[in-house]
């Protein structure tokens, strides 16, 4: 290859620069966080040219104009690189009219901190093309498993000038740019070559942060924190929907890097509402760190800013009435309570008990009868419809005395402290929980985690919903996408929201008869469905959700969750990610039988095999199984009957 020696440009004083940002949005929209990073881009840029893959709407394409030059949309393949090469097409020889161009993408946030400084500081360098942030190298390459990762520019922001992108290597780059159908493609294809490549042709590079001066290989993930405080404009988007486990091997600390953007002032609101609409609520949850653990006094509540609360709260069986009402008697805030019932003599005797204990801060209480079928999110969507889209409310309590028929007494004492205690609390806990609406105007839902003292439910809360789940999704317009073992889901039934943020499951004007008979074993019923929707719609409504927890379940939750954590990782060496992918190689284990066994081995140990055996193994596994149980429940009446003999 013949080596090229060029004079590398600094960016002239009162240069022209053309930016090209690319910009992807599943829904054909635009959010909001796009034309603020556009609008302060503009300031720095003679030409703003915005690059759509797939579709744009009209409201999208209004906001798009209003900041940028020229709107060039295309078809969605090849990523943001195939888009930057049509882009350089679609400008053609009026390249040559610019001193730089910009290449950069809507994967950050920005600007957190001014772009002037950087712009400023990297314009008066002589150099070719420049980053705003690089990658180490790494041996082995971490993509491939194999081979090497090349130092390299992030392709998010690439800055070039005009001696370079003039030249005739340059164009030859971009003309025989090969496919790039997947993400890997994109990466190992492009952006982990480009560097490289130009460097080898006599072009020089330079790099505004470089991973050199921080304390990992790639600081624009793993130390955004870091290149905040050292004035960088831009935060990735990446580190809020990264695998959550491969951040907590590397103590990434996306709650504490929240922090450092809102102290820059940046506007939050869009922040969370891109990413509820566009990441799986329970990894958001986790990347962010989400869980708000609150004081039993008020130490933030603004009485100054009230809101119009209604309390929902199902109660099937009126025995269980006084404790619920009760503690819905001490939230300490004025509201207007909704009761369902399923029979009329519940619906008297709950209203006796309403007559005979007033509350100071009632302002009113009906009692209403509903059908039995579709429990509580019936009696929610159905029977107080009319109240969730009255507009005469800001936050709904939705509460339940269904108690767990499946379970011990003392786990049903559990669930039911764990529920209600995490939500309502004591009035100076509940207006804490009031004061994270007030804070954060997209906060759509606030609940308790997931529950897993009594409850085996960790690591299958999807189980046998997630088809009906995905069909109903489809059929409501829900396009965020889901978790991919649990979903972030009210699954105690119990939650505070702002009535907006049911609206995608509110579309549908349910009926009674939607869901179904009660629930059978394995079956989906639609009541457990839609439990499991409720965060997911609330996110395609751009409202985020946070959990919640009292002191007190904080600390009893966490000792138990780290000593399960503790013994579940005793056998399996690493890292939780290690252990995590050792375990999902392996499969399912099931009951632990030898089929299972045998199967597992195979999965870790000859996993190509297994690849080209499976539509074969897949019916025999099912007829074994079916087998060694027939044989297990043999044994066990065998075992049975010579009890009763040696009785």
């Amino acid at each position: 290859m013949t080596v090229v020696s060029r004079v590398p440009g600094v960016f002239p004083v009162g240069g022209r620069r053309l930016v090209v940002y690319v910009v992807f949005d599943r829904r054909g929209g635009v959010d909001d966080y796009v034309p603020y990073a556009l609008a302060g881009l503009r300031e720095h840029a003679a030409h703003v040219l915005v690059v759509v893959n797939g579709s744009l709407s009209e409201e999208g394409r209004g906001k798009l104009e209003a900041v940028s030059d020229e709107i060039l949309v295309r078809e969605n393949v090849g990523f943001d690189i195939w888009a930057h090469k049509d882009a350089l097409d679609h400008v053609g020889s009026r390249l040559s009219e610019f001193d730089e161009v910009l290449l950069t993408n809507d994967t950050w946030f920005g600007p957190v901190r001014p772009y002037a400084p950087v712009l400023d500081r990297m314009g008066e360098r002589a150099t070719h093309f420049w980053g705003m942030t690089d990658h180490a190298r790494e041996d082995p390459n971490p993509f491939t498993g194999k081979g090497v990762l090349p130092y390299h520019l992030q392709s998010f922001w690439i800055a070039v000038r005009r001696e370079m992108f003039l030249s005739e290597e340059w164009a030859r780059y971009w003309r025989e740019l090969p496919e790039m159908p997947s993400y890997f493609d994109a990466v190992l294809k492009h952006e982990t070559i480009f560097t490289d490549h130009f460097a080898q042709l006599g072009f020089t590079h330079d790099v505004a942060y470089p991973s050199a001066a921080y304390p990992t290989d790639h600081p624009a993930l793993f130390n955004a924190d870091l290149l905040l405080h050292d004035e960088a404009p831009l935060l990735k988007r990446r580190q809020f929907f990264h695998y959550p486990p491969y951040l907590d091997r590397h103590a990434v600390i996306g709650r504490r890097v929240l922090a450092e953007v809102e102290k820059y002032g940046y506007p939050m609101p869009i922040l969370w509402q891109n990413l509820a609409r566009n990441v799986a609520p329970k990894i958001l949850n986790a990347d962010a760190g989400m869980l708000e653990v609150l004081p039993p006094e008020d130490v933030s509540f603004d009485a100054t800013r009230p809101f119009r609360i209604a309390v929902i709260a199902h109660i099937p069986d009126a025995s269980l009435a006084p404790d619920l009402l009760g503690a819905i008697a001490e939230i300490g805030q004025p509201s207007s309570l909704f009761v369902t019932t399923n029979d009329e003599d519940s619906a008297r005797v709950i209203e006796d008990i309403l007559d005979q204990n007033p509350s100071a801060d009632r302002l009113s209480a009906v009692v209403r009868v509903v059908p039995r079928r579709g429990r509580d999110m019936s009696a929610l969507l159905v029977g107080m419809r009319d109240v969730l889209l009255s507009d005469d409310f800001d936050l709904v309590v939705k509460v339940h005395a269904r108690r767990p028929k499946t379970r011990s007494a003392n786990v049903v004492r559990y669930f039911h402290r764990y529920q209600t205690e995490n939500l309502l609390g004591t009035a100076g806990y509940f207006a804490n929980v009031l004061a994270l609406f007030q804070r954060e105007p997209g906060l759509g839902i606030v609940m308790p985690p997931m529950i897993h003292i009594g409850y085996a439910t960790p690591g299958k809360g999807w189980a046998h919903y997630l088809p009906r789940a995905t069909e109903v999704a489809k059929r409501l317009g829900i396009q965020v996408p889901f978790d991919g073992v649990s979903p972030l889901a009210p699954l105690g039934g119990m939650w505070i929201c702002r009535p907006q943020a049911l609206a995608p499951l509110l579309q549908a004007d349910w009926k009674v008869e939607d869901f179904g008979k009660p629930a059978t074993h394995r079956k989906a019923d639609m009541a457990r469905v839609l439990e499991r929707l409720v965060t997911y719609g609330a996110g395609e409504a751009g409202y985020h959700t946070r959990t919640v927890l009292s002191l007190e379940h904080a600390g009893i939750s966490h000792v138990s969750m780290e000593y399960k954590l503790d013994q579940l990782a005793s056998t399996t060496p690493g890292y939780p990610i290690d252990q995590i992918q050792f375990l999902q190689r392996s499969g399912w284990m099931g009951k632990g039988g030898a089929v299972a066994m045998i199967r597992m081995h195979m999965n870790l140990n000859h996993p190509e095999v297994m690849e080209r055996m499976r539509p074969v193994l897949a019916p025999l596994m099912r007829v074994a199984r079916v087998s060694v149980g027939g044989l297990r429940q043999v044994l066990r009446s065998g075992a049975g009957l010579l009890k009763g003999g040696r009785r």
